[in-house]
């Protein structure tokens, strides 16, 4: 089911990326294909902004939520402030959310566009240092994208930027939130300090997102169960668990719940994402209720067309709706980036960024 799902998805990207038209007058549209449209809109909104000799480029999947567009904000100005001396901006690498943001479905249209455009602009006006910071929580599929977009920017993928210019400038890579197992404990101790208060009134569940089997870049699923462990030992009442990780659903969840003794009492519900949009709203907390005096359990061992909230409702742990209904401050509906603590462990990755050398020249003669 999930891999239909993935296949669909994929579809979707593709044709909407394909067909989808910018805002611009009818000459435009008529003149120039839908990348080259991109290209010169992310070419005019560089070359407007440069300040500065080096660039940051902060890259996400994507939403078409106003609270995640507000914590994206958020952190860019953040970026702005304790990064003088470089000119920082945001991209999205989903087509279906550029296009969703574009077309202005759940908020006003914003524009965002793929790390290509990006870099490529960026190469164009020559930054001398660029910074790519991957959004990411873990070092997987999504993540695989951001490196193959630098690859491609420092390869010259298009073939009309400098190659003196590209073999001379400095381009670097800031890690993913948890792309080391050192980062997992300074992860467990920032959530520690955020959701204390909660795990000492009951079970505090983190929703993931993690890969499926078949797309486990970098093996980076392991990141959630190692973050578990870590949680687990400032609290037992921790847990982590995903929506597309196997054996590490909210079924498989709440087995560990009961083998720790967990039987009954509150459960609370967090996301373990950068940002709170479809996932978090919908697939954790949302009313979507799959119950018929039971619960079918698919082949992959999950509950499907149930969220968090109402599946640990029906198992008979008590639930404060409440706390889903508020993303302030006494709401658990937050993403990772609305907390200033784990904001600051994006931001060490990025002062930490590693130089990465993916240049080849195009004449290997010289």
């Amino acid at each position: 089911m999930k891999k239909i799902k993935f296949l669909m998805m994929a579809m979707i990207a593709f044709m909407a990326s394909a067909t989808f038209v910018s805002c611009g007058d009818d000459d435009d549209n008529e003149k120039y294909s839908n990348m080259e449209r991109y290209q010169r809109e992310v070419d005019a909104v560089v070359k407007s902004q440069k300040k500065n000799t080096k660039a940051i480029l902060l890259v996400a999947f994507g939403s078409t939520w106003q609270q995640a567009y507000d914590a994206f904000d958020l952190t860019k100005r953040e970026y702005e402030k304790e990064f003088p001396g470089y000119d920082v901006y945001l991209s999205f690498s989903s087509a279906i959310c550029i296009n969703r943001a574009m077309a202005a479905e759940n908020t006003t249209a914003r524009s965002f566009y793929e790390p290509k455009y990006w870099l490529e602009a960026f190469g164009r006006v020559q930054y001398s240092e660029i910074i790519v910071q991957s959004m990411q929580v873990i070092p997987g599929e999504e993540f695989s994208r951001v490196v193959n977009a630098l690859k491609d920017f420092a390869n010259n993928s298009n073939g009309d930027l400098d190659d003196k210019y590209l073999a001379g400038m400095t381009l670097k890579l800031g890690l993913p939130l948890m792309y080391a197992e050192e980062d997992v404990t300074l992860l467990a101790n920032a959530l520690n300090a955020n959701f204390a208060s909660w795990a000492n009134k009951g079970a505090m569940l983190f929703m993931g997102h993690g890969n499926p089997d078949t797309y486990d870049t970098y093996k980076a699923n392991v990141r959630y169960s190692q973050l578990e462990t870590a949680l687990q030992k400032l609290n037992k009442n921790y847990f982590v668990g995903t929506v597309d990780m196997m054996d590490n659903f909210k079924v498989q969840v709440r087995d560990r719940m009961l083998a720790n003794g967990l039987t009954s009492g509150n459960v609370y519900c967090a996301p373990l994402m950068s940002i709170a949009g479809d996932h978090a709203h919908n697939d954790m907390a949302g009313d979507d209720d799959a119950w018929d005096g039971g619960f079918v359990v698919n082949k992959e061992g999950e509950v499907e067309d149930t969220s968090w909230k109402m599946y640990f409702d029906h198992m008979g742990y008590t639930i404060d709706a409440e706390t889903y209904k508020d993303n302030g401050s006494n709401g658990l509906v937050k993403g990772l980036l609305e907390y200033s603590n784990v904001r600051a462990l994006y931001k060490n990755h990025t002062r930490n960024a590693e130089v990465v050398d993916y240049y080849h020249s195009m004449y290997p003669e010289e």
